[in-house]
Protein backbone atom coordinates (compact mmCIF):
# COMPACT_ATOMS: atom_id res chain seq x y z
CA UNK A 1 0.00 0.00 0.00
CA UNK A 2 1.01 3.62 -0.84
CA UNK A 3 0.52 6.54 1.93
CA UNK A 4 1.24 10.42 1.53
CA UNK A 5 3.22 11.98 3.88
CA UNK A 6 0.57 13.55 5.39
CA UNK A 7 -0.91 10.34 6.55
CA UNK A 8 2.49 8.51 7.60
CA UNK A 9 2.91 11.75 9.90
CA UNK A 10 -0.73 11.43 11.33
CA UNK A 11 0.12 8.32 11.71
CA UNK A 12 3.61 8.15 13.65
CA UNK A 13 1.74 11.09 15.86
CA UNK A 14 -1.18 8.60 16.87
CA UNK A 15 1.42 6.22 17.41
CA UNK A 16 3.34 8.53 19.93
CA UNK A 17 0.28 9.73 21.98
CA UNK A 18 -1.02 5.88 21.98
CA UNK A 19 2.36 4.64 23.22
CA UNK A 20 2.55 7.32 26.21
CA UNK A 21 -1.15 6.93 26.92
CA UNK A 22 -0.59 2.97 26.95
CA UNK A 23 2.32 3.22 29.66
CA UNK A 24 0.29 5.02 31.96
CA UNK A 25 -2.97 3.52 31.40
CA UNK A 26 -3.84 1.22 28.62
CA UNK A 27 -5.82 2.03 25.33
CA UNK A 28 -3.60 3.33 23.18
CA UNK A 29 -4.72 0.83 20.22
CA UNK A 30 -8.34 2.70 20.78
CA UNK A 31 -6.16 5.42 18.89
CA UNK A 32 -3.87 3.64 16.34
CA UNK A 33 -6.63 0.98 14.99
CA UNK A 34 -9.08 3.76 13.86
CA UNK A 35 -5.88 5.55 12.80
CA UNK A 36 -4.99 2.89 10.67
CA UNK A 37 -8.34 2.08 9.55
CA UNK A 38 -8.87 5.79 8.37
CA UNK A 39 -5.95 5.34 6.52
CA UNK A 40 -8.02 2.62 4.51
CA UNK A 41 -5.57 -0.55 5.77
CA UNK A 42 -8.28 -3.54 6.21
CA UNK A 43 -9.49 -4.23 9.67
CA UNK A 44 -7.16 -7.18 10.03
CA UNK A 45 -4.30 -6.04 8.95
CA UNK A 46 -4.62 -2.44 11.07
CA UNK A 47 -5.02 -5.34 13.40
CA UNK A 48 -1.34 -7.12 12.93
CA UNK A 49 0.40 -3.88 12.24
CA UNK A 50 -0.71 -2.29 15.55
CA UNK A 51 0.62 -5.30 17.44
CA UNK A 52 3.83 -4.76 15.76
CA UNK A 53 4.34 -1.19 16.90
CA UNK A 54 2.82 -1.97 20.57
CA UNK A 55 4.79 -5.24 20.89
CA UNK A 56 8.27 -2.67 20.25
CA UNK A 57 6.67 0.16 22.15
CA UNK A 58 5.50 -2.08 25.22
CA UNK A 59 8.97 -3.98 25.14
CA UNK A 60 10.53 -0.83 26.13
CA UNK A 61 8.44 0.33 28.68
CA UNK A 62 8.82 -2.87 29.69
CA UNK A 63 12.66 -3.21 30.13
CA UNK A 64 12.47 0.99 32.11
CA UNK A 65 10.04 -0.66 34.72
CA UNK A 66 12.09 -3.88 35.00
CA UNK A 67 15.27 -1.18 35.16
CA UNK A 68 13.81 0.33 38.29
CA UNK A 69 12.93 -2.87 39.90
CA UNK A 70 8.88 -3.01 39.56
CA UNK A 71 8.50 -6.21 37.80
CA UNK A 72 7.83 -9.69 39.66
CA UNK A 73 9.09 -11.62 36.60
CA UNK A 74 8.53 -15.02 38.89
CA UNK A 75 5.14 -13.85 40.65
CA UNK A 76 3.69 -13.65 37.23
CA UNK A 77 5.53 -15.99 35.16
CA UNK A 78 2.41 -18.93 35.54
CA UNK A 79 -0.22 -15.68 34.53
CA UNK A 80 2.33 -14.69 31.84
CA UNK A 81 1.92 -18.20 30.12
CA UNK A 82 -1.72 -18.08 30.30
CA UNK A 83 -1.47 -14.39 28.55
CA UNK A 84 0.53 -15.41 25.95
CA UNK A 85 -1.76 -18.82 25.01
CA UNK A 86 -4.84 -17.15 25.22
CA UNK A 87 -3.89 -14.09 22.74
CA UNK A 88 -2.25 -16.85 20.54
CA UNK A 89 -5.49 -18.26 20.60
CA UNK A 90 -7.55 -15.05 19.94
CA UNK A 91 -5.17 -13.73 17.36
CA UNK A 92 -5.67 -16.81 15.64
CA UNK A 93 -9.00 -16.91 15.86
CA UNK A 94 -9.60 -13.18 14.69
CA UNK A 95 -8.31 -14.48 11.42
CA UNK A 96 -11.58 -16.04 10.70
CA UNK A 97 -14.00 -15.11 12.76
CA UNK A 98 -16.11 -11.38 12.65
CA UNK A 99 -14.69 -9.90 16.15
CA UNK A 100 -17.63 -7.58 15.50
CA UNK A 101 -20.02 -8.84 18.73
CA UNK A 102 -17.01 -7.68 20.91
CA UNK A 103 -17.59 -4.13 20.33
CA UNK A 104 -21.07 -4.99 22.24
CA UNK A 105 -19.43 -6.26 25.47
CA UNK A 106 -16.12 -4.04 25.70
CA UNK A 107 -18.45 -0.90 26.24
CA UNK A 108 -19.58 -2.82 29.00
CA UNK A 109 -16.17 -3.75 30.77
CA UNK A 110 -14.95 -0.58 30.50
CA UNK A 111 -17.54 1.38 32.14
CA UNK A 112 -17.21 -1.62 35.18
CA UNK A 113 -13.64 -0.72 35.20
CA UNK A 114 -14.07 3.09 35.50
CA UNK A 115 -16.47 2.80 38.57
CA UNK A 116 -13.98 0.76 39.56
CA UNK A 117 -11.10 2.89 40.27
CA UNK A 118 -13.49 5.67 40.85
CA UNK A 119 -15.40 4.15 43.58
CA UNK A 120 -12.57 2.19 45.32
CA UNK A 121 -10.71 2.92 48.08
CA UNK A 122 -7.15 5.12 47.41
CA UNK A 123 -4.25 3.25 45.87
CA UNK A 124 -0.68 3.71 47.06
CA UNK A 125 2.33 2.00 45.46
CA UNK A 126 1.38 -0.33 48.76
CA UNK A 127 0.80 -4.06 47.93
CA UNK A 128 -2.24 -5.53 49.67
CA UNK A 129 -3.38 -8.53 50.14
CA UNK A 130 -4.59 -11.05 47.13
CA UNK A 131 -8.34 -11.79 46.63
CA UNK A 132 -7.83 -14.41 44.53
CA UNK A 133 -4.87 -17.04 44.62
CA UNK A 134 -1.95 -17.82 41.48
CA UNK A 135 -4.50 -20.27 39.59
CA UNK A 136 -7.51 -17.55 40.03
CA UNK A 137 -5.32 -14.46 38.52
CA UNK A 138 -3.63 -16.77 35.79
CA UNK A 139 -7.62 -17.63 34.51
CA UNK A 140 -8.53 -13.65 34.56
CA UNK A 141 -5.38 -12.68 32.68
CA UNK A 142 -5.90 -15.68 30.07
CA UNK A 143 -9.03 -14.25 29.31
CA UNK A 144 -7.70 -10.74 28.78
CA UNK A 145 -4.97 -12.24 26.63
CA UNK A 146 -7.75 -14.22 24.53
CA UNK A 147 -9.38 -10.69 23.72
CA UNK A 148 -5.92 -8.65 23.36
CA UNK A 149 -5.32 -11.21 20.48
CA UNK A 150 -9.10 -11.26 19.26
CA UNK A 151 -9.42 -7.18 19.21
CA UNK A 152 -7.23 -5.56 21.89
CA UNK A 153 -7.78 -1.91 22.54
CA UNK A 154 -7.87 -1.51 26.47
CA UNK A 155 -6.39 -5.13 26.97
CA UNK A 156 -3.58 -3.19 29.32
CA UNK A 157 -6.01 -1.18 31.10
CA UNK A 158 -8.27 -4.63 31.96
CA UNK A 159 -4.63 -5.92 33.04
CA UNK A 160 -4.25 -3.29 35.48
CA UNK A 161 -7.75 -3.83 37.22
CA UNK A 162 -6.58 -7.59 37.35
CA UNK A 163 -3.54 -7.12 38.97
CA UNK A 164 -5.19 -4.17 41.51
CA UNK A 165 -8.33 -5.75 42.03
CA UNK A 166 -7.64 -9.33 42.69
CA UNK A 167 -3.65 -9.65 42.91
CA UNK A 168 -3.53 -6.73 45.40
CA UNK A 169 -1.05 -4.74 43.61
CA UNK A 170 -0.18 -1.33 43.95
CA UNK A 171 -1.09 1.22 41.16
CA UNK A 172 2.83 1.54 39.52
CA UNK A 173 3.26 -2.32 40.43
CA UNK A 174 0.33 -2.86 38.72
CA UNK A 175 0.85 -0.71 35.71
CA UNK A 176 4.84 -1.85 35.66
CA UNK A 177 3.87 -5.72 35.58
CA UNK A 178 0.99 -4.80 33.07
CA UNK A 179 3.65 -4.00 30.44
CA UNK A 180 5.39 -7.47 31.07
CA UNK A 181 1.88 -9.48 30.87
CA UNK A 182 1.26 -7.54 27.72
CA UNK A 183 4.43 -7.61 26.01
CA UNK A 184 3.44 -11.36 25.90
CA UNK A 185 0.14 -10.94 24.74
CA UNK A 186 1.39 -8.42 21.90
CA UNK A 187 4.20 -10.65 21.02
CA UNK A 188 2.04 -14.07 20.80
CA UNK A 189 -1.07 -11.81 19.15
CA UNK A 190 2.11 -10.83 16.27
CA UNK A 191 3.54 -14.53 15.82
CA UNK A 192 -0.16 -15.76 14.79
CA UNK A 193 -0.93 -12.51 12.40
CA UNK A 194 2.71 -13.23 10.56
CA UNK A 195 1.91 -16.12 10.11
CA UNK A 196 -1.48 -15.34 8.72
CA UNK A 197 1.02 -12.90 6.07
CA UNK A 198 -1.50 -10.01 7.60
CA UNK A 199 1.17 -7.49 8.94
CA UNK A 200 2.25 -4.32 7.05
CA UNK A 201 6.57 -4.32 8.03
CA UNK A 202 7.17 -0.69 7.11
CA UNK A 203 4.41 1.08 8.95
CA UNK A 204 4.71 -0.52 11.65
CA UNK A 205 8.10 -0.18 12.16
CA UNK A 206 7.92 3.62 11.58
CA UNK A 207 4.89 3.66 13.84
CA UNK A 208 7.19 1.40 16.42
CA UNK A 209 10.04 4.15 16.94
CA UNK A 210 7.10 6.84 18.13
CA UNK A 211 5.59 4.30 20.24
CA UNK A 212 8.59 3.80 22.20
CA UNK A 213 9.22 7.55 22.61
CA UNK A 214 5.68 7.69 23.92
CA UNK A 215 6.11 4.64 26.04
CA UNK A 216 9.29 5.58 27.40
CA UNK A 217 7.45 9.18 27.93
CA UNK A 218 4.70 7.65 29.84
CA UNK A 219 6.64 5.16 32.06
CA UNK A 220 9.07 8.05 33.28
CA UNK A 221 5.75 10.21 34.16
CA UNK A 222 4.30 7.08 36.09
CA UNK A 223 7.67 6.31 38.01
CA UNK A 224 8.15 10.00 38.82
CA UNK A 225 4.63 10.52 40.34
CA UNK A 226 4.16 7.55 41.88
CA UNK A 227 0.69 6.95 40.52
CA UNK A 228 -0.91 10.27 41.46
CA UNK A 229 -2.96 11.56 38.77
CA UNK A 230 -2.64 7.71 37.18
CA UNK A 231 -6.08 6.92 38.91
CA UNK A 232 -7.87 9.75 37.19
CA UNK A 233 -6.09 9.20 33.89
CA UNK A 234 -7.48 5.39 34.15
CA UNK A 235 -11.32 6.90 34.66
CA UNK A 236 -10.72 9.17 32.09
CA UNK A 237 -9.51 6.76 29.74
CA UNK A 238 -12.03 4.15 30.52
CA UNK A 239 -15.04 6.49 29.91
CA UNK A 240 -13.60 8.14 26.92
CA UNK A 241 -13.17 4.58 25.05
CA UNK A 242 -16.75 3.49 26.05
CA UNK A 243 -18.04 6.99 24.64
CA UNK A 244 -15.52 6.16 21.28
CA UNK A 245 -17.01 2.74 21.49
CA UNK A 246 -20.76 3.61 21.78
CA UNK A 247 -20.85 6.66 19.37
CA UNK A 248 -20.71 3.66 16.66
CA UNK A 249 -24.34 3.34 15.48
CA UNK A 250 -23.51 0.05 14.24
CA UNK A 251 -22.44 -1.62 17.42
CA UNK A 252 -24.18 -4.59 18.10
CA UNK A 253 -25.32 -3.40 21.83
CA UNK A 254 -27.52 -1.05 20.16
CA UNK A 255 -29.42 -3.52 18.61
CA UNK A 256 -29.64 -5.67 21.97
CA UNK A 257 -30.67 -2.86 24.00
CA UNK A 258 -34.16 -2.24 21.73
CA UNK A 259 -34.50 -5.84 21.60
CA UNK A 260 -34.79 -6.52 25.19
CA UNK A 261 -36.77 -3.06 25.58
CA UNK A 262 -39.63 -4.27 23.52
CA UNK A 263 -40.21 -7.31 26.29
Amino acid sequence: MHFTLETIFFLITTAFVAGCIDALAGGGGLLTIPALMAAGIPPVSALATNKLQSSIGTFSAFLTFLKAGHVDISQFALPAVGAFLGSLAGATAVQFINPVFLSAIVPLLLIAMAFYFLLAPPMSAVDRQARLNRWGITACITAVGFYDGFFGPGAGSFLTTVLVAFAGLGLVRAIANTKFLNLLTNLAGLTAMIAGGKVLWLLGFGMAGANVLGNQVGAWLAMRFGGKGIRPLLVVMSLALTIKLLANPDNPLWKIIPHHLTY
